[in-house]
């Protein structure tokens, strides 16, 4: 029983892909927040569907960056590095592109 309650050791690969899931999504976050105008496309309009896309990027930067392991193999896949750091990608192509 003791077994089911403790975390796994996690090696030094999984513990800097935290360290930059985390590090990738607080200044997106921090940008999102406080200044959100940087985000509008050339037009001066927000491209709603993609920043929809950032923010999940965003939230699984967070969630992994944290530690948190999702239960379901649904959530483990959408908030994993593999699909969190090329949407953040997007975002921060977005604010600095």
């Amino acid at each position: 029983m003791a077994e089911a309650m403790t975390t796994p050791k996690k090696s030094a690969a999984e513990i800097f892909m935290m360290i930059v899931s985390f590090t990738l999504a607080l200044p997106l976050a921090g940008i999102l927040l406080v200044y959100p105008s940087l985000m509008l496309d050339a037009n001066g309009h927000y491209n709603h569907s993609v920043l929809m896309l950032v923010m999940l990027g965003i939230s699984g930067g967070f969630i992994y960056g944290v530690g948190f392991i999702p239960r379901w193999w649904l959530w483990k896949w959408l908030f994993s590095p593999v699909v969190a750091w090329p949407l953040m990608a997007i975002g921060y192509y977005l604010w600095l592109g």
